[in-house]
Parts: structure tokens; C-alpha cells; sequence
């Protein structure tokens, strides 16, 4: 019994995820161009003929349309039902591992804000200020939810608030440090911003984890880039998605990384 409850709230929770993740596609689409979320309805950007009930099915619709427009043949990404499904199954992994609650909703809301605003970064090269505020304030209202049910509301808001001036302030530090050491901008002005509201959602341990995370990784596969050619030195890379992923891969391993780094720098008997 237990089994089939799992796998019915897996089905709904994948379900739920790929439906956001078919706005998501909407967000990073019309945002940077300055178009309106909610009109024109969803539509083939070549014919502009608008999609039907069948043809808006995340990822079934895709697959149903055999990843061209019904109208005029034109191809249709396959970003689109990608992004459908991995929203999908970021939502799964959270129920799997939060279960139903406050904390799963936050963690569904905070990824899929990461997930539009990486998307925007690898095609634009830019971190709407729209998203990186509302982001912040919705993680402030979260953080004082997660309070109002521990009885603490103005310890919690400070928290958020305190982590978010902590992140803006130490992404900016290192912007200033690396541009000054490279003789060129070395990170973008969303950044810092980007890492505010995650401080805001997460809380400042879980804030330096992800700034930790996200320079090991963007070091890691910079070096690679940079070592088969596929990028110079000193041309930009997009830093924002690597903030997403140190922010996600924190949401689920952040207890389990910070537990080993105490037990290998701070042993017991050590103090």
C-alpha cells in the first residue's frame, strides 16, 4: 500500500513539475525579449498558429507533434519537452526526499527559478533583474513561513535577510578581486544578485556550500573548456548556471557535505 501511495504521489508530483516546466519555457523565451507571460497564449513563434489542448501536453505533446508544429512543419526544439521532463523529475527527487511539505514546495519554487534563470544565462548571457528580485522576496516569504511554523518569524527573516546581504556582498567581492587580477570584468552584475536570493532561500551555511560548489565546478569544466580549445582565457562564461547547480546539488547533499567537511577539519578532540 505504501508502495502504490509513493508511486501515485511520484506520478502527480512529475506531473505537476513538467506543467511548470512548460512555463519555465514560456519565462525564458518572452522575459528577455520583453514580451507578456500571459499573451499572446502559447503559439508556433514561425506561423504564430496557437497551440492546442493536445499540443500543450509537456512532453507528451512534443512527442504527439513528432517535434514539429502541426501547421507549418517547422521544427521545435527539443530543449522544450528536456526542460519539461527534468523540471519533472527535480520535482520527484524533492518528494522523494522531503516528502510532502513546506520544505518540498520552497525547494520545487527555488529550483525552478535556477533552472529559468541558467536557461536565460546560456542564451543571453544576462540575469534578469525581474527574476533575481522576485526570487529574493519570494525566499524571504518562504523563510518566514518556515518561522511562523517554528514560532520564531523575525529570527528566520533575519536570517534570510542577513544571508542574502552576505551573498550579494561576497559575490561581489570576488567579482571586484578577479577583475582587478584579470585586468577585465570577471563576473557579471546578475551574479552577486543571483547569489542574494539563493542566500535568502537557503540560509548562509548553505549559501557558502553553493559558492563553493559552483567555482569548483565552473573551475573544473572552464579548465576543460579552455584545455580542448573549446573556449580562451579570456572569453566570458556564463556563471549563473553554476550557482543553479552548487544551489541544487546543496538542496540535496548540503547536510551530508557540510557533515564530512566538520568531521575531516574539526574531529572530535580536536578543539
Amino acid at each position: 500500500m505504501d508502495i502504490m501511495i509513493v508511486a501515485i504521489a511520484s506520478i502527480f508530483a512529475f506531473a505537476l513539475g513538467a506543467c511548470i516546466g512548460s512555463f519555465l519555457n514560456v519565462v525564458v523565451y518572452r522575459i528577455p525579449a520583453g514580451l507578456s507571460l500571459i499573451h499572446p497564449p502559447s503559439r508556433c513563434p514561425h506561423c504564430l498558429h496557437r497551440l492546442g489542448a493536445t499540443e500543450n501536453i509537456p512532453v507528451f505533446g512534443w512527442l504527439w507533434l513528432r517535434g514539429r508544429c502541426r501547421w507549418c512543419r517547422t521544427p521545435i526544439s527539443m530543449r522544450y519537452p528536456l526542460v519539461e521532463a527534468a523540471t519533472g523529475l527535480l520535482f520527484v527527487l524533492i518528494y522523494w526526499k522531503f516528502g510532502f511539505n513546506l520544505t518540498a514546495v520552497s525547494y520545487w519554487t527555488l529550483l525552478s527559478w535556477l533552472l529559468t534563470l541558467s536557461l536565460i544565462d546560456l542564451d543571453t548571457m544576462t540575469l534578469p533583474n525581474a527574476l533575481t528580485q522576485s526570487g529574493l522576496v519570494v525566499g524571504l516569504g518562504f523563510h518566514t513561513l518556515q518561522g511562523w511554523q517554528e514560532g520564531h518569524i523575525a529570527s528566520y527573516l533575519m536570517l534570510g535577510i542577513g544571508s542574502a546581504v552576505l551573498g550579494i556582498w561576497l559575490f561581489d567581492a570576488i567579482r571586484l578581486i578577479g577583475s582587478i587580477a584579470y585586468g577585465q570584468t570577471a563576473m557579471g552584475g546578475g551574479d552577486p544578485k543571483l547569489a542574494a536570493t539563493i542566500g535568502a532561500w537557503l540560509g548562509w551555511k548553505y549559501l557558502l556550500v553553493t559558492g563553493f560548489l559552483a567555482c569548483a565546478v565552473g573551475a573544473l569544466i572552464g579548465g576543460v573548456a579552455i584545455a580542448f580549445g573549446r573556449l580562451n582565457r579570456r572569453q566570458p562564461m556564463p556563471f549563473g548556471p553554476f550557482l543553479a547547480l552548487g544551489a541544487a546539488l546543496t538542496v540535496f547533499f548540503g547536510n551530508e557535505i557540510i557533515s564530512s567537511y566538520l568531521k575531516i577539519f574539526f574531529p572530535l578532540g580536536s578543539w
